[in-house]
């Protein structure tokens, strides 16, 4: 018996349309009342529409996507729930944009081994992207430290009198709230900002203010 066309369309978000991936579903005929929308992010696969669809449907059933990104972002789980999908539950899987990712029954031996390699591929391209991205951006904040770019929020200008009381906080003869008062910055701020101050100058041993 032939299995139930089932589509699946997802939109990250309420503003973005689906319209386009509503049509191609109707192209390739699956019914209307078969179609789930859900407008979330595919970052991962805990998307309650989504669930509910694969969890309903049979072996031998079809599940439609436009294009693989809509089944989801994250390759290595892609990948897995592709398994979890074809192997375990018996569930082809079409997806429009690749004709190459379609396990549908009937398909040969060899069919069925290129849809693997296929999205293989996919999932190694992908992660190899990603580790780029990661090493250029890396690379980047590097060079920038090294041109004096300083990274996170703006940092609270000291006082004129910082460096006075710092060095006196150093050499014991000041608390820390006590120059944290003075200069109207709490304890945790004047400390830290006192310490890098300090390890600057080349100071290595602070007396322990003491009363």
């Amino acid at each position: 018996m032939k299995g139930t066309m089932y589509g699946y369309v997802r939109v990250s978000t309420k503003e973005q349309k689906e319209d386009r991936q509503l049509t191609a579903m109707r192209e390739f005929g699956v019914e209307a009342d078969r179609v789930v929308v859900e407008k979330l992010s595919g970052k991962d696969f805990c998307r309650p529409l989504y669930q509910a669809l694969v969890m309903r449907m049979d072996a031998g059933d079809v599940l439609v996507i436009k294009s693989i990104d809509r089944l989801g972002r994250n390759y290595e789980e892609i990948l897995e729930q592709w398994r979890w999908l074809t192997k375990s539950r018996e569930i082809a899987i079409v997806v429009l944009d690749m004709p190459l990712l379609d396990t549908r029954q009937g398909r040969d031996l060899t069919g069925v081994l290129v849809a693997d390699i296929v999205l293989q591929l996919l999932s190694y391209v992908a992660q190899t992207e990603r580790e780029f991205n990661r090493q250029r951006q890396a690379e980047g904040i590097a060079e920038a430290k090294e041109r004096g770019v300083r990274f996170g929020p703006d940092r609270l200008p000291m006082p004129e009198e910082f460096e006075t009381l710092a060095q006196q906080w150093w050499n014991g003869e000041v608390s820390g709230e006590h120059a944290a008062k003075s200069l109207g910055l709490s304890r945790r701020t004047f400390c830290r900002r006192a310490k890098e101050w300090g390890n600057a100058e080349g100071l290595t041993d602070r007396i322990v203010f003491s009363l």
